[in-house]
C-alpha cells in the first residue's frame, strides 16, 4: 500500500487548528479568571492581594463543598467601598472569609474584628492577621429553630432593641458570650455572613443578625450588611430587627442597612 501524502495534509490541518483552539481557550479562561481576582483585590496592599490571590486560586480547585456563602469579585468590591468610604473606622464581621482578610488593609488605622465558630478555619489563620482580630465563637441556635425564634422575640421585652438586651440571658437570641469589646465598642460597620447556615441542623443567622441590630443602635450611624439574604432566615430576620425603611443599597446577596443611634426606642422598626 502506497503512502499519500497529500491525502494527510487535510487532516494535519484540522487537528493542528483544533490544537489552537483548545490552547487560545484555555488562555481566556485563565485569563478572565486572574482579572475577577485582580478586581476583587482593589486598592489593597501587594502583600494582602497577593496572599488573597493565592488562597483564591487553591479554593478554585476544590469541590462544591465549599461554603456556598463566598464572595463573589462584585460583592467584595462592594463591601470594600463601603469599608474604604468610612475608614478608618471600626469593623466588626460574623464569618471568616479570605476575601474579608483584606478590608483590614482597607481599614487601615481602624479596628477589625471577625467571629468565626468553625475552629479548624480560625486555626488557619493567625488569630492577629494583618491587624485583624479573630476570635472563635459559639452559636447555639440551629436554623429549624428560626420561627420559634422569632416569635419568641416578638413577645418578649428582653429581647428589644436596647444595649442591654445583646447580653440578656433572658432573650434567646442573645449571644452572651462574645468578646466585651463586641458590646462595648461603637460600630460604623457590620457585615453579618456566619455562622454557615447551610442546613436546618447547623447553627442559623439568627443570633447574629439580631446581634448585629441591637449594637449597631448603639452607634450613632451604622452600616449592617447582610449576606445570603436569598435565603428565607437571612430575609426574615433582617427585615425584623434591621427594618426594611433602612436598606439603602443591595449588590447580589448583599443588602445595606444604615441604622441610625436610638437609644431610647423599645421597637426595632
Amino acid at each position: 500500500m502506497k503512502f499519500n501524502v497529500r491525502k494527510l495534509i487535510p487532516v494535519l490541518v484540522v487537528i493542528l487548528a483544533c490544537a489552537s483552539i483548545l490552547r487560545l481557550l484555555r488562555i481566556v479562561i485563565s485569563s478572565t479568571s486572574s482579572s475577577s481576582l485582580s478586581q476583587a483585590c482593589g486598592t489593597t496592599s501587594p502583600l494582602a492581594c497577593t496572599a488573597f490571590l493565592a488562597k483564591a486560586s487553591r479554593n478554585s480547585t476544590s469541590t462544591a463543598s465549599s461554603r456556598a456563602s463566598s464572595l463573589t469579585a462584585k460583592e467584595f468590591q462592594f463591601v470594600s467601598k463601603i469599608v474604604k468610604h468610612r475608614a478608618p473606622c471600626n469593623l466588626l464581621i460574623f464569618g471568616l472569609e479570605s476575601q474579608y482578610l483584606i478590608l483590614s488593609s482597607v481599614n487601615a488605622g481602624g479596628t477589625t474584628i471577625i467571629l468565626e465558630d468553625t475552629s479548624s478555619k480560625v486555626r488557619a489563620v493567625s488569630t492577629e492577621f494583618n491587624g485583624t482580630r479573630i476570635y472563635l465563637v459559639k452559636y447555639h441556635t440551629l436554623g429549624k429553630q428560626a420561627y420559634n425564634l422569632l416569635e419568641h422575640a416578638r413577645n418578649n421585652p428582653a429581647c428589644g432593641p436596647s444595649p442591654e438586651a445583646s447580653q440578656s440571658f433572658k432573650c434567646q437570641l442573645a449571644i452572651t458570650s462574645l468578646p466585651q469589646e463586641v458590646y462595648q465598642t461603637k460600630w460604623d460597620i457590620i457585615v453579618v455572613d456566619g455562622p454557615n447556615g447551610n442546613s436546618p441542623e447547623d447553627p442559623g443567622r439568627m443570633a447574629a443578625i439580631y446581634t448585629a441590630g441591637v449594637i449597631a443602635r448603639a452607634g450613632k450611624s451604622t452600616d449592617v450588611l447582610v449576606h445570603d439574604v436569598n435565603r428565607t432566615i437571612e430575609k426574615w430576620f433582617s427585615w425584623e430587627f434591621l427594618c426594611e425603611e433602612n436598606l439603602i443599597s443591595s449588590k447580589g446577596k448583599f443588602w445595606n442597612f444604615r441604622i441610625q443611634g436610638q437609644s431610647n426606642s423599645t421597637k426595632f422598626c
